[in-house]
């Protein structure tokens, strides 16, 4: 028999004009992956780093234990850019206060 274990995960989402990005944030190791593919691949290049805007305000290691996967669409690609961000940055402040920030009240 299976035993499912409920998996911490936060679903929020980001606009900009008519582009929607959905982003899943669960516990894992670190991925972050946009449409499937890695966020190192991020077209245009010139906006990559808007992306990464959250990851580095944040810092790579409040990054390291979840695993953020986000879905795009509509819009045009400066819209993209700017839902994703806003759908990382929300995700993880949900997954945070949802999850981390509980436990360490437990404690």
């Amino acid at each position: 028999f299976l035993i499912t274990m409920a998996i911490d995960s936060v679903q929020s989402y980001g606009r900009k004009k008519t582009a929607i990005a959905v982003a899943y944030c669960k516990r894992g190791r670190g991925l972050i992956k946009i449409n499937g593919s890695p966020i190192e691949l991020v077209e245009p290049e010139i906006l990559r780093y808007k992306v990464y805007e959250p990851i580095l305000l944040l810092g790579r290691d409040k990054f390291a234990d979840v695993d953020i996967r986000v879905r795009v669409k509509g819009g045009g690609y400066t819209s993209q850019i700017y839902a994703i961000r806003q759908a990382i940055a929300k995700s993880l402040v949900a997954y945070f206060q949802k999850y981390v920030d509980e436990q360490s009240k437990q404690d």
